[in-house]
Parts: C-alpha cells; sequence; structure tokens
C-alpha cells in the first residue's frame, strides 16, 4: 500500500516543547521523581522515554533509571500477519516492583500495543503503579485505555495514519498524517 504524506502536524520544535510538557507533568503528578523509573516501547517510544528522562534530569538534577520493552510477542495481532515477526531487546536493567512506572509510547491509537506493554510489564514484577505517556493520541479506541499524558490529540480518519520520525531512528523529528495514495 502506497502512502502520501497529508500534512505535517509537528515539527522539532512542537515535539521537544510536547515532551519538555510531559517532563513537568509527571514530577507534577508524582510529587518529585522518587520511586520513578520509565520504560519506552521499542522503536520510537524508547526514543521519547530517553528524551522525557533527559528533560526531568535537567529540571529535578536527578537521573531516571530507562528501559525498553519490545512487544512484539505480547501483541494479540501477532500470528495475524504471514510474515515473521521481527523481535526487538527488551532491556529493562532495574527492578519495576514497588515503582512508579511511566510508559512511554508514539502513538495511540486501538489501544492494543498499549495493552501488549502492559502484559509484557507484568513479566518483570508488580509496580505501585503504571501511567502512560504517548505524544500523540489519534483516537479510535478498540480498549478501554486513555494516557496520563499527551503531547498532541490529533483527531485522524480510519483511513489516515500517523507518521512519527525520530533522530535516532529516521535523522529527523517530525509527526505527519499520511493517507492510502490514490492512483
Amino acid at each position: 500500500m502506497d502512502m502520501r504524506e497529508k500534512a505535517v502536524i509537528m515539527n522539532e520544535d512542537d515535539i521537544r516543547r510536547a515532551l519538555v510538557r510531559i517532563s513537568h507533568e509527571i514530577i507534577e503528578r508524582n510529587k518529585g521523581v522518587d520511586n520513578l523509573v520509565i520504560v519506552g516501547v521499542a522503536r520510537r517510544g524508547d526514543h521519547l522515554a530517553h528524551r522525557i528522562a533527559k528533560n526531568i534530569q535537567e529540571i529535578e538534577n536527578v537521573k531516571i533509571p530507562v528501559g525498553t520493552i519490545d512487544i512484539t510477542l505480547y501483541r494479540d495481532d501477532v500470528n495475524l500477519f504471514d510474515q515473521k515477526p521481527i523481535v526487538s531487546k527488551t532491556d529493562i536493567p532495574f527492578d519495576i516492583n514497588g515503582k512508579q512506572v511511566i510508559l512511554v509510547d508514539d502513538v495511540l491509537h486501538k489501544g492494543r500495543s498499549a495493552r501488549a506493554a502492559l502484559d509484557g510489564l507484568m513479566d518483570f514484577g508488580r509496580p505501585a503503579c503504571i501511567q502512560f505517556a504517548v505524544l500523540i493520541d489519534r483516537g479510535h479506541r478498540e480498549l478501554p485505555i486513555a494516557a496520563d499524558y499527551v503531547g498532541k490529540n490529533i483527531p485522524t480518519s480510519r483511513k489516515e495514519w500517523i507518521d512519527v520520525a525520530l533522530k535516532e531512528q529516521d535523522g529527523v523529528d517530525r509527526v505527519s498524517i499520511v493517507e492510502e495514495a490514490r492512483e
């Protein structure tokens, strides 16, 4: 399926400002950063998690542990595709038992990736709580999942997609709405 960019909705500065705001909201909601850890969902959420941790360190002068979770094998649609799943590395080098975990992803859509990430986190222990931060919430939920921290709400049609590009992986920071190219 060929996709074409319909509109750029966030540039580098917009993304930076959204992540700084989310970082401040995390500190405020948790009354500081004691007992806080951050886990990003592999393939963009992990990059955002590191950026949020860096922001918090600059604000609070405290280094927050950051990990990465790959949700591939926790997804409920992993067997619906003919291709073999590409599994990344899960790296949570700290104990999450009793911790306040901030789970970070790039886009919240149907809620299935978030559910898979929650299932994956539970294999690592029992956190005191899990809060969810996303750069983009595009709606169309299939599961009763909501983000605690949202960079930007972008209502989309079911024929549109959100494309998040980050410097660490894509060489540029940009969020776009894309749609199927018409011929």
